[in-house]
């Protein structure tokens, strides 16, 4: 068993494709074990099999659905001339094999080394809760365009520098695509990047190896509970950041952005122990509201902050994005943005797409299209609207299959709480009966006192809920039903383009749907 030093930083490479050897990539890995010879020169990296290269390095990682371990026959046909393993594999000859207790740690290690530590060249902002992840990602790329950086953004719609955008398929990509998309960005001239940071990707180490100057946490409700044991399984995953990365990735220690509103970030203020700074409506919070304003078309806002009293406008509503604009706020002012540039960028981003983002002319309903995906997203998104006054919320929801069912009746809770009309209609079904979702939502629609209804007690006012398991046909009826001076929230998909139904993803635009039933209702 070899020994590698800790690797010093430095300057890094410029050319990025020059070779780097096993031995300088394993440097500072630790429980590292080398079969072979270390001195090999790579020219790659891969964890899927077909996309390893001649002389590079394959990662075998065990995933959700299938082992890594079952393609080795297949990188080694490409050329791999390293295999990187949690196992003990057979003796292979002319392949030299490091056995790791982490794959999934090695390999964002090593795609760290391999792309010279671009995070080291960048001010790298983690985004993390259940939600406003993607809100606060857009108001801090507005306050840092303002201040005049050139920003990235990695987060559930895009992956972005300017107009230039890439598909995102997770919110937070693989360990080593993340490395080679922050080269790339950097490569690009950018010099801050705000990524939004998934629980999934901290449990499974994907920036594990980026040096972080911020981490923001903006709160914490019940959510992905199919893949994590509890809520504080999931909260463990999402500390990660605060308590491990910000802690051993930065020189000096990154700041950890806190909203104190959430009793989780205060448990995560008493754990912490890299410099801090809070927000939110709690009087011990540093950045905090003096006076808000909310209107249908955006708010107004006096901040108190350590810079000083800030006065700010902004064209998104509700109170859950002044909470959004607090987190920007507070990194940004963090990091050393001038309040003028924080008033400036946020007063100056229109929408977040799929973020109660609106639709219909002032003189009819109002549409808003929200990703609004857990309880206590909905539950902030209609308490949002009921500030603004509407004379009637009309609310479309439906809940994904094959994912968390406990929050099913709580999604139906959360709707009839603030809703005069439901209808509950389906989201991706997946590989479950969308009527067998439905039926697990109802209860919790029955619970709060809202009844089921037919379309023409509907059509006559009376308050209680729909079943229509057609999206667009959902989404139509409500339009159809709502009035001026009434409100329709289609929640739960937001900026999603796409519907799943087996394993077949098709084609679906909440706001593409809104767009038509409005040319109807008008026609």
């Amino acid at each position: 068993m070899k020994s590698y030093p800790k690797r010093a930083r430095g300057p890094v490479q410029r050319d990025l494709f020059s070779p780097k050897t096993l031995r300088q990539l394993l440097a500072g890995l630790e429980g590292c074990q080398v079969l072979g010879d270390d001195t090999l020169p790579i020219t790659g990296l891969a964890y899927h099999s077909q996309e390893v290269i001649p002389g590079g390095i394959f990662v075998a990682l065990k995933g959700l659905r299938t082992d890594g371990h079952r393609f080795l026959s297949a990188a080694l046909s490409r050329g791999a001339k390293v295999i990187v393993t949690e196992q003990d594999p057979p003796r292979l000859s002319g392949v030299t094999v490091v056995r790791v207790p982490q794959a999934r740690l090695a390999l964002a290690h090593l795609s760290a080394a391999f792309y010279d530590h671009p995070s080291r060249e960048l001010v790298l902002v983690g985004i993390t809760g259940t939600n406003g992840k993607t809100s606060t990602t857009y108001l801090l790329e507005a306050i840092l365009a303002a201040a005049g950086h050139r920003v990235g953004v990695v987060g559930t719609v895009n992956y972005r520098v300017g107009r230039h955008t890439w598909p995102a398929p997770v919110t937070t990509p693989e360990s080593l695509d993340l490395q080679r998309l922050l080269r790339d960005m950097r490569v690009r001239g950018v010099s801050h990047v705000a990524l939004e940071v998934s629980s999934h990707a901290l449990d499974l180490r994907r920036v594990d190896g980026a040096t972080f100057a911020a981490g923001v946490f903006t709160n914490l409700s019940q959510d992905h509970l199919d893949y994590h044991l509890d809520l504080d399984d999931y909260f463990g995953a999402k500390a990660r950041l605060f308590l491990e990365i910000l802690v051993n990735g930065a020189a000096p220690q990154g700041l950890a952005v806190i909203n104190l509103d959430d009793p989780r970030g205060l448990e995560l203020l008493e754990r912490v122990e890299t410099p801090t700074l809070t927000y939110g409506c709690h009087p011990l919070s540093q950045v905090r509201p003096l006076f808000s304003r909310f209107r249908q078309d955006g708010l107004d806002v006096r901040l108190t902050t350590p810079a000083g009293e800030l006065e700010i406008n902004s064209r998104l509503v509700g109170p859950f994005n002044l909470a959004n604009i607090l987190a920007a706020a507070a990194t940004a002012l963090g990091l050393g943005v001038s309040p003028e540039a924080v008033a400036q960028g946020i007063a100056a981003l229109k929408v977040v797409p799929g973020r109660l983002e609106r639709f219909g002319p002032p003189a009819g309903p109002s549409i808003f299209v929200d990703y609004a995906h857990t309880p206590a997203a909905l539950t902030q998104a209609l308490a949002a609207l009921k500030t603004l006054n509407f004379s009637r919320l009309i609310t479309v929801f439906g809940c994904g299959g094959d994912r968390d069912r406990s929050k099913r009746p709580l999604m139906g809770a959360a709707a009839a709480a603030s809703s005069h009309l439901v209808v509950v209609t389906s989201d991706n079904p997946r590989t479950e009966d969308p009527y067998a979702i439905i039926a697990q939502i109802e209860p919790g629609l029955k619970s709060s006192g809202l009844p089921a209804l037919t379309e023409s007690s509907a059509r006559h006012g009376e308050r209680g809920y729909l079943v229509v398991p057609d999206r667009r046909e959902a989404i139509r009826l409500a339009v159809e039903l709502a009035g001026p001076g009434e409100a329709v929230l289609v929640a739960g998909k937001g900026h999603e383009n796409y519907q799943i139904w087996g394993e077949e993803r098709r084609h679906f635009d909440d706001r593409e749907e809104v767009t038509a039933a409005l040319m109807e209702y008008h026609g």
